[in-house]
Protein backbone atom coordinates (compact mmCIF):
# COMPACT_ATOMS: atom_id res chain seq x y z
CA UNK A 1 0.00 0.00 0.00
CA UNK A 2 1.19 3.12 -1.25
CA UNK A 3 0.91 6.63 0.80
CA UNK A 4 1.86 8.65 -1.81
CA UNK A 5 -1.67 7.14 -4.32
CA UNK A 6 -4.48 9.06 -3.43
CA UNK A 7 -7.65 7.33 -2.30
CA UNK A 8 -10.16 5.99 -5.14
CA UNK A 9 -12.38 7.54 -6.14
CA UNK A 10 -16.37 6.05 -4.40
CA UNK A 11 -17.37 4.03 -6.83
CA UNK A 12 -21.09 3.71 -8.36
CA UNK A 13 -23.51 2.49 -5.19
CA UNK A 14 -24.21 -1.29 -5.46
CA UNK A 15 -26.74 -2.20 -2.38
CA UNK A 16 -27.21 -4.38 -0.42
CA UNK A 17 -23.11 -5.35 0.51
CA UNK A 18 -21.21 -6.42 3.87
CA UNK A 19 -17.87 -6.05 4.14
CA UNK A 20 -17.04 -9.37 5.66
CA UNK A 21 -13.27 -8.96 6.39
CA UNK A 22 -12.19 -4.91 7.10
CA UNK A 23 -9.71 -3.81 9.85
CA UNK A 24 -11.24 -0.61 10.83
CA UNK A 25 -8.01 0.22 12.83
CA UNK A 26 -5.60 0.09 10.32
CA UNK A 27 -7.70 2.29 8.07
CA UNK A 28 -7.13 5.09 10.80
CA UNK A 29 -10.10 4.38 13.16
CA UNK A 30 -9.13 4.71 16.48
CA UNK A 31 -12.69 6.71 18.41
CA UNK A 32 -16.54 6.25 18.06
CA UNK A 33 -16.09 9.47 15.69
CA UNK A 34 -13.16 8.23 13.02
CA UNK A 35 -15.38 4.69 13.31
CA UNK A 36 -18.49 5.96 12.22
CA UNK A 37 -17.04 8.20 9.35
CA UNK A 38 -15.80 5.23 7.71
CA UNK A 39 -18.80 3.22 7.95
CA UNK A 40 -20.99 6.09 6.49
CA UNK A 41 -18.66 6.59 3.68
CA UNK A 42 -18.97 2.59 3.03
CA UNK A 43 -22.83 3.04 3.63
CA UNK A 44 -23.32 5.81 0.62
CA UNK A 45 -22.35 3.42 -1.91
CA UNK A 46 -24.28 0.22 -0.68
CA UNK A 47 -21.83 -1.24 1.83
CA UNK A 48 -24.07 -0.67 5.10
CA UNK A 49 -22.42 -3.68 7.57
CA UNK A 50 -18.77 -4.37 8.04
CA UNK A 51 -16.92 -6.84 10.08
CA UNK A 52 -13.90 -5.18 11.86
CA UNK A 53 -11.01 -8.17 12.03
CA UNK A 54 -8.32 -8.35 14.74
CA UNK A 55 -4.82 -9.64 14.30
CA UNK A 56 -3.20 -8.50 18.06
CA UNK A 57 -4.83 -8.30 21.26
CA UNK A 58 -4.66 -4.19 21.25
CA UNK A 59 -6.64 -5.00 17.62
CA UNK A 60 -9.17 -6.84 19.42
CA UNK A 61 -9.91 -4.67 22.08
CA UNK A 62 -10.81 -1.96 19.94
CA UNK A 63 -12.57 -4.27 17.29
CA UNK A 64 -15.04 -5.03 20.21
CA UNK A 65 -14.82 -1.41 21.13
CA UNK A 66 -16.06 -0.63 17.46
CA UNK A 67 -18.38 -2.93 17.35
CA UNK A 68 -20.19 -2.09 20.61
CA UNK A 69 -19.87 1.66 19.39
CA UNK A 70 -22.02 1.63 15.91
CA UNK A 71 -24.46 -1.15 15.05
CA UNK A 72 -23.37 -1.18 11.71
CA UNK A 73 -19.86 -2.69 12.80
CA UNK A 74 -19.08 -6.34 13.94
CA UNK A 75 -16.11 -7.52 15.26
CA UNK A 76 -13.47 -10.98 15.09
CA UNK A 77 -10.96 -11.59 17.34
CA UNK A 78 -8.05 -13.76 17.39
CA UNK A 79 -3.85 -13.52 17.20
CA UNK A 80 -2.76 -13.22 13.62
CA UNK A 81 -0.80 -16.86 12.93
CA UNK A 82 1.95 -14.80 12.90
CA UNK A 83 1.81 -13.55 15.98
CA UNK A 84 0.93 -16.71 17.42
CA UNK A 85 3.81 -16.93 19.51
CA UNK A 86 2.17 -14.14 21.93
CA UNK A 87 -0.57 -16.80 22.68
CA UNK A 88 0.22 -17.23 26.34
CA UNK A 89 -2.07 -18.10 29.19
CA UNK A 90 -3.26 -14.52 29.84
CA UNK A 91 -3.46 -13.61 25.99
CA UNK A 92 -5.93 -16.81 25.55
CA UNK A 93 -7.93 -15.84 28.71
CA UNK A 94 -8.41 -12.49 26.79
CA UNK A 95 -9.49 -13.35 23.73
CA UNK A 96 -12.08 -15.85 25.86
CA UNK A 97 -13.24 -12.79 27.23
CA UNK A 98 -13.19 -10.87 23.80
CA UNK A 99 -14.91 -13.54 21.94
CA UNK A 100 -17.94 -14.55 24.22
CA UNK A 101 -19.37 -10.29 23.76
CA UNK A 102 -22.29 -10.41 21.32
CA UNK A 103 -20.94 -8.13 19.21
CA UNK A 104 -18.32 -10.88 18.06
CA UNK A 105 -19.41 -12.59 15.21
CA UNK A 106 -15.89 -14.90 13.92
CA UNK A 107 -12.95 -16.35 15.76
CA UNK A 108 -10.18 -15.06 13.65
CA UNK A 109 -7.87 -13.97 11.99
CA UNK A 110 -5.77 -17.18 12.54
CA UNK A 111 -4.22 -19.96 10.74
CA UNK A 112 -1.35 -20.31 9.34
CA UNK A 113 1.54 -18.24 7.40
CA UNK A 114 4.42 -19.74 5.77
CA UNK A 115 5.54 -16.79 4.07
CA UNK A 116 6.53 -14.99 6.86
CA UNK A 117 9.01 -16.59 9.00
CA UNK A 118 12.29 -15.83 8.38
CA UNK A 119 11.46 -12.70 6.88
CA UNK A 120 9.69 -10.74 9.57
CA UNK A 121 11.64 -9.79 12.86
CA UNK A 122 9.47 -11.79 15.72
CA UNK A 123 7.05 -13.77 13.36
CA UNK A 124 5.80 -17.35 14.66
CA UNK A 125 7.27 -20.44 14.06
CA UNK A 126 5.93 -22.81 12.16
CA UNK A 127 5.29 -25.15 15.00
CA UNK A 128 3.97 -21.92 17.12
CA UNK A 129 1.42 -21.43 14.53
CA UNK A 130 0.20 -24.58 14.41
CA UNK A 131 -0.47 -24.71 18.26
CA UNK A 132 -2.36 -21.26 17.96
CA UNK A 133 -4.43 -22.04 15.36
CA UNK A 134 -5.15 -25.24 17.04
CA UNK A 135 -6.30 -22.95 20.32
CA UNK A 136 -8.59 -21.09 18.31
CA UNK A 137 -10.20 -23.66 16.22
CA UNK A 138 -11.25 -24.92 19.66
CA UNK A 139 -12.25 -21.43 20.57
CA UNK A 140 -14.54 -21.33 17.73
CA UNK A 141 -16.16 -24.47 18.89
CA UNK A 142 -16.95 -24.03 22.51
CA UNK A 143 -18.19 -20.40 22.15
CA UNK A 144 -20.43 -22.02 18.48
CA UNK A 145 -18.99 -18.74 16.30
CA UNK A 146 -17.45 -18.97 12.98
CA UNK A 147 -13.47 -19.86 12.45
CA UNK A 148 -12.03 -16.88 10.31
CA UNK A 149 -8.89 -18.43 8.77
CA UNK A 150 -5.59 -16.39 7.02
CA UNK A 151 -4.03 -18.42 4.80
CA UNK A 152 -0.63 -18.09 2.99
CA UNK A 153 0.77 -20.45 1.24
CA UNK A 154 0.17 -23.54 3.81
CA UNK A 155 -2.63 -25.03 2.17
CA UNK A 156 -1.81 -28.63 2.33
CA UNK A 157 -1.18 -28.45 6.19
CA UNK A 158 -3.90 -26.07 7.03
CA UNK A 159 -6.54 -28.37 5.85
CA UNK A 160 -4.64 -31.24 7.61
CA UNK A 161 -5.18 -29.23 11.56
CA UNK A 162 -8.37 -28.63 10.36
CA UNK A 163 -9.38 -32.40 9.59
CA UNK A 164 -7.32 -33.38 12.99
CA UNK A 165 -8.83 -30.81 15.04
CA UNK A 166 -12.41 -31.24 13.77
CA UNK A 167 -13.77 -28.30 12.27
CA UNK A 168 -16.21 -25.96 13.53
CA UNK A 169 -19.86 -25.85 12.01
CA UNK A 170 -18.81 -22.68 10.15
CA UNK A 171 -15.44 -22.31 9.12
CA UNK A 172 -14.48 -18.84 6.38
CA UNK A 173 -11.34 -18.32 4.10
CA UNK A 174 -10.75 -14.97 4.55
CA UNK A 175 -8.75 -13.53 1.37
CA UNK A 176 -8.90 -16.87 -0.67
CA UNK A 177 -5.55 -16.73 -2.60
CA UNK A 178 -5.36 -20.25 -3.38
CA UNK A 179 -6.22 -22.15 -6.24
CA UNK A 180 -8.74 -24.34 -8.30
CA UNK A 181 -7.78 -27.37 -6.72
CA UNK A 182 -8.13 -26.12 -3.33
CA UNK A 183 -11.16 -24.30 -4.10
CA UNK A 184 -12.76 -27.65 -4.73
CA UNK A 185 -11.40 -29.42 -1.95
CA UNK A 186 -12.73 -26.61 0.37
CA UNK A 187 -15.72 -26.30 -1.30
CA UNK A 188 -16.14 -30.41 -0.80
CA UNK A 189 -15.74 -29.23 3.05
CA UNK A 190 -18.64 -26.96 3.06
CA UNK A 191 -16.16 -24.04 3.94
CA UNK A 192 -16.67 -20.53 2.76
CA UNK A 193 -14.71 -18.60 0.55
CA UNK A 194 -14.36 -14.84 1.07
CA UNK A 195 -12.73 -12.62 -1.70
CA UNK A 196 -10.98 -9.82 -1.61
CA UNK A 197 -9.74 -7.03 -4.55
CA UNK A 198 -7.19 -9.53 -5.80
CA UNK A 199 -9.88 -11.32 -7.63
CA UNK A 200 -9.69 -8.02 -10.25
CA UNK A 201 -6.31 -8.31 -10.63
CA UNK A 202 -5.83 -9.21 -14.48
CA UNK A 203 -2.56 -11.47 -13.36
CA UNK A 204 -4.30 -13.80 -10.69
CA UNK A 205 -5.28 -16.22 -13.18
CA UNK A 206 -5.34 -19.12 -11.13
CA UNK A 207 -7.49 -17.18 -8.25
CA UNK A 208 -9.91 -16.25 -11.22
CA UNK A 209 -10.34 -19.69 -11.68
CA UNK A 210 -11.39 -20.56 -8.51
CA UNK A 211 -13.44 -18.13 -8.13
CA UNK A 212 -15.31 -19.31 -10.77
CA UNK A 213 -16.51 -22.52 -8.74
CA UNK A 214 -17.44 -21.46 -5.59
CA UNK A 215 -21.22 -21.97 -4.91
CA UNK A 216 -23.48 -18.76 -4.74
CA UNK A 217 -24.18 -20.10 -0.93
CA UNK A 218 -20.37 -20.45 0.14
CA UNK A 219 -19.21 -17.38 -1.20
CA UNK A 220 -18.22 -13.73 0.50
CA UNK A 221 -16.63 -10.95 -0.31
CA UNK A 222 -14.61 -8.34 1.83
CA UNK A 223 -11.94 -5.20 1.40
CA UNK A 224 -9.25 -6.57 3.56
CA UNK A 225 -9.12 -2.82 4.19
CA UNK A 226 -6.39 -0.67 4.28
CA UNK A 227 -5.00 -3.44 2.25
CA UNK A 228 -5.44 -5.42 -1.35
CA UNK A 229 -7.40 -2.23 -2.71
CA UNK A 230 -9.31 -3.45 -6.04
CA UNK A 231 -7.59 -2.53 -9.68
CA UNK A 232 -7.28 0.10 -11.04
CA UNK A 233 -6.72 1.78 -7.28
CA UNK A 234 -3.69 -1.21 -6.38
CA UNK A 235 -1.66 0.13 -4.13
CA UNK A 236 -3.81 3.00 -3.60
CA UNK A 237 -5.52 3.16 0.68
CA UNK A 238 -8.28 0.77 0.89
CA UNK A 239 -11.54 1.41 2.60
CA UNK A 240 -14.80 -0.34 3.28
CA UNK A 241 -16.27 2.28 0.36
CA UNK A 242 -13.93 0.55 -2.30
CA UNK A 243 -16.22 -2.85 -1.66
CA UNK A 244 -18.64 -2.07 -5.12
CA UNK A 245 -15.10 -2.35 -6.98
CA UNK A 246 -14.55 -6.02 -6.01
CA UNK A 247 -17.86 -7.23 -6.30
CA UNK A 248 -18.08 -5.86 -9.88
CA UNK A 249 -15.07 -7.44 -10.73
CA UNK A 250 -16.02 -11.19 -9.09
CA UNK A 251 -19.80 -10.61 -10.64
CA UNK A 252 -17.55 -10.46 -14.36
CA UNK A 253 -14.90 -13.48 -13.57
CA UNK A 254 -18.38 -15.25 -12.58
CA UNK A 255 -20.53 -14.31 -14.88
CA UNK A 256 -23.11 -12.84 -12.93
CA UNK A 257 -25.02 -10.11 -12.14
CA UNK A 258 -23.19 -7.69 -9.81
CA UNK A 259 -26.42 -6.54 -8.53
CA UNK A 260 -27.50 -9.79 -8.32
CA UNK A 261 -23.89 -11.25 -6.47
CA UNK A 262 -24.17 -8.27 -4.07
CA UNK A 263 -27.77 -9.67 -2.90
CA UNK A 264 -26.46 -13.70 -2.47
CA UNK A 265 -23.09 -12.73 -0.73
CA UNK A 266 -25.23 -10.18 1.54
CA UNK A 267 -27.84 -12.72 2.36
CA UNK A 268 -24.98 -15.32 3.12
CA UNK A 269 -22.73 -12.66 5.63
CA UNK A 270 -26.17 -11.85 7.43
CA UNK A 271 -26.75 -16.12 7.62
CA UNK A 272 -22.94 -16.73 8.10
CA UNK A 273 -22.22 -14.11 10.98
CA UNK A 274 -25.84 -14.22 12.02
CA UNK A 275 -26.36 -10.62 11.53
Amino acid sequence: MSKTRPAPEPPEPLRPLVDAHTHLDACGAADAESVAAIVDRAEAVGVGQVVTVADDLAAARFAVQAANWDRRVFAAVALHPTRANALDDAAKAELEKLAADPRVVAVGETGLDYYWPGKLDGCAEIEEQVEGFRWHIDLAKRLDKPLMIHNREADHDLLAVLLDEGAPETVIFHCFSSDANMAIACVEEGYILSFSGTVSFKNAHELREAAKLVPDEQILVETDAPFLTPHPFRGAPNEPYCLPYTVRALAEVRDQDPLKLAKITTANARRIYGI
